[in-house]
């Protein structure tokens, strides 16, 4: 697993717009494809998607492919990428989820 946190200088564009810009944490596999999405927006709000909770209504875990070059840049190791989501708090979690995913 890699693991990448990326900012994000554009809002959603969409009813959660208010939310304003976010970080990205991503957790993908060699092929590029993610098994853990977490996106941090600067209001505060947070939102997470595993393969435990992978859609709802705010949105889902990114089913693309995802060109592992493209993210090099915003690669971290994986002791800081669970350092980072264990000081955020999802609002979108499912009762009795745990939570960071496979800290």
């Amino acid at each position: 697993m890699r693991y990448f946190r990326r900012g994000w200088d554009e809002n959603r564009g969409d009813e959660y717009a208010s939310w304003g810009t976010s970080t990205f944490y991503l957790a993908l596999d060699d092929d590029g494809y993610a098994h853990v999405q977490v996106e941090a927006y600067a209001d505060g709000t947070v939102i997470a998607y595993d393969a435990e909770h992978d859609e709802d209504r705010y949105g889902g875990l990114t089913y693309a492919q995802l060109e592992l070059d493209e993210f090099a840049p915003y690669e971290i190791g994986e002791r800081e990428f669970f350092e980072d989501l264990g000081r955020l708090r999802p609002m979108n979690l499912r009762a009795g989820q745990s939570w960071p995913p496979g800290g």
